[in-house]
């Protein structure tokens, strides 16, 4: 049998998409203020892998990733999943989204992002969220699974992430040291 135990704490990431430098760099302010302190920020980068978001948010899209300094309970994330739906919200116009936020966190394993959006992969948490397993950790590296959007797939996005996972276990050890 096995022995039920809490899991670890993880380390929230967000990716943050619109199409004006201010709107993005507004919404990591509010994140900033939500969450606590960023201890990542990527450059801002155009997102030129689909044109999923076209319609709703129109043409050239930028991303930033950050993540998040303080660790958090896997079992948040719908909360934060919820919250950053209310965000997108407020910054919409005409009922369109002009910001677009994946809340998402980072553990020794592998990559799960939130989604409101069911499918095989992603099972249900609760609330209408559900967990996205979108990267792996193996073989000393992230690895995509056929499913993972091509974003995340893509090396520089899997460099980013490996870099915040490196942050995250030295904060696991400093956390075991104290």
């Amino acid at each position: 049998m096995s022995k039920p135990t809490p899991a670890q704490s993880v380390k929230l990431i967000f990716s943050v998409l619109a199409t004006e430098v201010e709107l993005l760099n507004n919404t990591i302010s509010v994140l900033s203020a939500a969450y606590g302190q960023p201890d990542f920020i990527s450059a801002q980068t155009a997102f030129k892998y689909t044109d999923y978001y076209c319609p709703e948010m129109g043409e050239n899209l930028i991303r930033r990733f950050m993540s998040m300094e303080k660790l958090i309970r896997p079992e948040g994330l719908p909360d934060i999943k919820l919250a950053t739906n209310e965000i997108e919200n407020k910054s919409a116009r005409d009922n369109r989204r002009r910001v677009n936020i994946d809340p998402g966190y980072i553990s020794q394993a592998h990559l799960i992002l939130a989604t409101g959006k069911g499918y095989t992969h992603r099972p249900y948490l609760r609330e209408g969220i559900y967990a996205d397993l979108t990267l792996i950790y193996q073989d000393k590296k992230f690895s995509s699974l056929p499913w993972t959007y091509p974003d995340y797939a893509d090396e520089k996005q899997l460099l980013i992430l490996g870099k915040i996972r490196s942050k995250y276990l030295l904060q696991l050890k400093m956390t075991e040291l104290s």
